[in-house]
This record gives C-alpha cells, sequence and structure tokens, in this order.
C-alpha cells in the first residue's frame, strides 16, 4: 500500500484556541500541533469538547478564539457520517478521495488536445500531460483500484457491498465505507473520530496494525483502550472541568500511572494553598474590625485569592447517567408482531419472510452480520421504514420506544431542552430539567443546540427522550456506541432492569450479555432460537 508521507512536518498549527458548546467553555487558551509523524490518542469524558476539537481542527468548525492553521491534507473521520452522493457505488465513494477520476480526465482531455490543429494547443496539451500522468500515478494510479479493495476488505466491506450504492447500505456499511476513504485517502494526518464503531473483532484487529505501520500521522478519539495501547506514543487528556489539555508525550501504559501521579500532586497542591488561605484568611477577619489594620487585612484576603487562584481543583470523578426507567405502560401479552416482513433495495434482497413475535417483558437480540438488514427491520418495527411484503400488527397497548443508531430522530435545530419537552409534553420546566440533570444535562448545557453535541452526548439525549416515553417495547439500535465506560456501565444495569421488552442490535458483546436475552433472531433468514452463549461469537462478528 502505498503511504506517501514523511515524518515531522507540521499539518495542524492551534494556537491558543478556545472552544465553546453555545455558552459553554470546553476548551481554552490551547496550543499545540499534529505532524505527519505524531501518533495521538485524544481522550476525555463524554461531553469534555472531543468531537469538537477533531471538527475544528479539520476545518469544519471555528474556534470561539485563537487560531488553526493547516497544511498538506487531512483525513477526517466524523462519529455521523453522513455525507457523500448517494448514488454512488461504495468503492466509487471511496476512489473519490483522491480525485482519480477527474486527473484521469484531464488526461484524457490532454490527449485529445494532442490531435489539435493548433499547434499552440497541441504543444500545451504535449508538456500538460506528463505532469498530470505523473500526478495519477502518485496517487496510486492504475493499481488504485485494487489497494482500495484491500482497505476496504480490511474494514469488514464485501465485494457486494463495493458494488451497491450509498443509499442501500446501513448505517454500519456507511461507516465502514467512509473510514476505507480516509484510511486510503494517504492523507498527512487522519482525524479519526471513534474508529471502531460497527467494526467487527478481525477488522478492529486489522485497523490497529493499518496505523502501527501508518507512515502519516493520526489524531483518534476511542473509547477502545486496546487500540489506543498498541498504537499510540501520546495521549492528549481533555479535562473537563479545568477545560485544558494535559499532553502526555507517553504510551498509553505510562500516561495511565502519569495521569495518576499528577492529579495526586494537583491534589496536594490544592490541599496546601486551602490550608494557607484558610489560615490567612482568620488573620484577616481579626484584623478586618481595626482601623489601623483594615488594609492589611484586604493585603490578606487578596493573598488567599491568588493562592487559591494558583492551583488546580483535584479532579472529580467523572458524573455518571442516574439513569432508572419507569415501568412500561399497561400492553397486552404480545404487543408486537412481524408477519413474513421482506424488504429489498432495488435488485439487492435484504432478508424475506421474517416472522417474529416480541412478548411482554421480552428481551430479542438481533444478530447478523452487517448488511443483513438489523437496522432495516427495526425502522420497519418503528413504523419509519415499510416493508415489501407482510406487516407489523400492534398489540394491545403496544407504546414503542425507537432508538436509532445514527440519531436521525433528534432534531439537529432543537435544543436539548427543546428536545425532552417535546418527547414529554405533559412535563413542566422543571420536571424536564430534572430528568435532564439525571443524563448530566444542566446549566447552560440544555441550550446547546444538538447540532453541536458529542456522539456521547446524542446518545444520552435520545436514551432520555426513551425514559419519559413509557414505552413498553424498546428497539434499540447500537445504545452503547460513543459512550465513555461509567456512562456505558451504568446504561447497560438500567436496560438490563427494564420491565418492558427489548429488542436490541449491538456489536457490543458485553452489552448483548448484560442484557440476558432469552431469544434470539438471526438475519437475513429470519430464524429464531433461544439465546445460547455461544451466539456472543457471532455479535463479534457482527
Amino acid at each position: 500500500m502505498s503511504q506517501r508521507c514523511s515524518k515531522l512536518v507540521r499539518v495542524i498549527a492551534a494556537s491558543q484556541i478556545e472552544l465553546r458548546a453555545g455558552a459553554s467553555l470546553l476548551l481554552k487558551d490551547a496550543t499545540f500541533r499534529v505532524d505527519k509523524g505524531s501518533r495521538i490518542g485524544l481522550v476525555g469524558r463524554n461531553g469534555a469538547g472531543k468531537t469538537t476539537l477533531l471538527r475544528v481542527l479539520a476545518g469544519e468548525g471555528i474556534p470561539a478564539s485563537g487560531t488553526v492553521a493547516r497544511t498538506g491534507q487531512i483525513g477526517y473521520l466524523p462519529q455521523d457520517p453522513r455525507t457523500g452522493n448517494p448514488k454512488l457505488t461504495s468503492m466509487q465513494r471511496i476512489l473519490q478521495v483522491r480525485e482519480l477520476d477527474k486527473i484521469g480526465q484531464r488526461m484524457r482531455q490532454a490527449e485529445a488536445e494532442m490531435s489539435s490543429p493548433d499547434e499552440a494547443t497541441a504543444m500545451a496539451a504535449v508538456e500538460r500531460y506528463p505532469r498530470l500522468e505523473a500526478l495519477f500515478l502518485s496517487r496510486g494510479g492504475y493499481a488504485a483500484e485494487a489497494e482500495a479493495a484491500q482497505v476496504a476488505s480490511g474494514v469488514g466491506l464485501t465485494q457486494r457491498e463495493l458494488a451497491q450504492q450509498i443509499s442501500t447500505l446501513s448505517g454500519g456499511q456507511r461507516r465502514r465505507v467512509e473510514l476505507a476513504r480516509v484510511l486510503f485517502s494517504g492523507a498527512d494526518v487522519l482525524l479519526l473520530d471513534e474508529p471502531t464503531n460497527h467494526l467487527d473483532t478481525d477488522s478492529i484487529v486489522w485497523l490497529r496494525d493499518f496505523l502501527r505501520s501508518y507512515s502519516g500521522g493520526f489524531l483518534v478519539v476511542s473509547h477502545d483502550a486496546a487500540l489506543l495501547h498498541d498504537t499510540v506514543t501520546s495521549v492528549y487528556h481533555l479535562d473537563a472541568q479545568r477545560h485544558v489539555i494535559d499532553m502526555y508525550h507517553l504510551g498509553w501504559d505510562a500516561y495511565l500511572e502519569q495521569r495518576v501521579v499528577d492529579e495526586r500532586r494537583r491534589k496536594r497542591e490544592r490541599a496546601n494553598a486551602e490550608k494557607k488561605a484558610a489560615a490567612l484568611m482568620a488573620q484577616a477577619d481579626k484584623m478586618r474590625y481595626k482601623a489601623t489594620k483594615a488594609v492589611a487585612a484586604q493585603n490578606m484576603e487578596r493573598r488567599a485569592e491568588r493562592l487559591l487562584g494558583g492551583t488546580d481543583e483535584g479532579e472529580a470523578d467523572d458524573k455518571v447517567a442516574a439513569i432508572r426507567f419507569p415501568d412500561p405502560a399497561p400492553s397486552g401479552k404480545t404487543p408486537l408482531m412481524g408477519r413474513d416482513l421482506s424488504k429489498s433495495f432495488g435488485s439487492l434482497e435484504v432478508f424475506t419472510g421474517v416472522d417474529l413475535a416480541i412478548d411482554r417483558g421480552s428481551k430479542v437480540a438481533v444478530l447478523g452480520l452487517n448488511g443483513a438488514g438489523k437496522t432495516t427491520l427495526l425502522r420497519i418495527l418503528a413504523g419509519l421504514e415499510t416493508a415489501d411484503t407482510g406487516e407489523v400488527v400492534p398489540g394491545h397497548g403496544l407504546k414503542v420506544g425507537y432508538y436509532a443508531q445514527e440519531h436521525e430522530t433528534l432534531d439537529p435545530a432543537k435544543t436539548v431542552l427543546e428536545t425532552m419537552a417535546a418527547a414529554a409534553p405533559a412535563f413542566d420546566d422543571t420536571a424536564v430539567r430534572n430528568v435532564l440533570g439525571s443524563f448530566l444535562f444542566s446549566g447552560d448545557d440544555v441550550s446547546k443546540p444538538v447540532a453541536v453535541l458529542s456522539g456521547g452526548e446524542k446518545t444520552r439525549l435520545a436514551l432520555a427522550t426513551l425514559v419519559v416515553s413509557a414505552a413498553n417495547v424498546l428497539l434499540l439500535d447500537e445504545p452503547t456506541n460513543n459512550l465513555d465506560p461509567a456512562s456505558r456501565g451504568k446504561i447497560l444495569e438500567a436496560l438490563a432492569g427494564f420491565k418492558g421488552a427489548i429488542v436490541l442490535v449491538s456489536h457490543d458483546a458485553g452489552a448483548v450479555e448484560a442484557l440476558h436475552p432469552d431469544r434470539v433472531l438471526l438475519l437475513p433468514d429470519g430464524d429464531e432460537d433461544l439465546w445460547r452463549e455461544d451466539y456472543l461469537e457471532l455479535v463479534e462478528l457482527a
């Protein structure tokens, strides 16, 4: 694979940047650079600003203050990629990133102009063609399609999926196409936001190897500790409390150790400063009522304030959402059924003849490889898509709650508060804010537009809307994507205790295991079976 990048050349230089989400401060006075040889892991809790920072570095957002200078080529993978012409095939979308189609068109134009009766036109074409051909070859040339196919295979795309139009792909397949496109770009620096989402175990191992050998640089946001351990040589920790980036030019294990040391030091310094400040304030209190010593008392108070201002508060334990699903609305014995459901996109048959019955309180895992129709089936059950054949039969008292993996059920133009108010029309403002607070949205956070939320924040907001819905059947499509480990654990705990029915699609074997499913539906064939532990292997392959 041709990787045409040399090391130690600056590509991105951020100078004194400040980031905000609405009125909320995320980052202040940050100065750093990302070079062609950089291997950086960007970490921090959900909502700290990691996704916002990547968007700004990629040029898709602007900082509140400060500057970002860019040279060379940057490849950016956002969390929710929905770009590109939907009529292109997957392979065309991947190849397009190197602009080989445009260069080839200019080469053919030059070839035609070589035969022009106008001597000046012909000579200009003769001189232009070698430069175009050299550019074409430098970007992979005639071997580019084979190289693209190799990358696509690495991230788990099949030959059939490469021939499909983007519009016919599931969310997981589109995500893989965009990842393959960015990796195939050969960019000087890659900005990767949760690149392991929707990847199976083999593809994650392949990605680790690819990044280890990549001759360009990269900055990666990931909750996959194994990926960070195997690939990064520096870790940038975005501290949500102090609004700064702590830069550690260390590998993952050494970073974890050093961060513990630094946090203990900060707590000691803060405790010493508080002790000295308290002594100064006590002395100032004794002196302030004596006219001859009032000025001295004020000076002591200022010294105490400077002492505290010169130290960082110890990092608070990461907050986690306090999630509890209320009792579901009453329903009949079988609130949701599907009969003879089939779906095709053009000539591509996704699944046929699927029958299922979701009983009250049951837990069903939907398994199958990427492209087997898992997301499509959930959308049909939720009433967002129509099956080509068959019918969805609602039972007595059915109330569906649907969680979409790409958060398309959230309106990006609405604020967090508006979104929750629309989901819970019977709640007053205080009740809405209380629910949002339990999902870690408080203060200025509730005024953020959905469009600026990180993937983890969107996940929390979407789950909050489900909590207030009193649904008795939850249709969940990859609900643990983009979550930090603490939030993921709380969400899985809440789902395990939910008394209604759950139909789950997930690549996360731990999430499926935590649900304790009683049945499994296998796509595309539509076979049903009782849950067995060996199905976890299929989850990891999906």
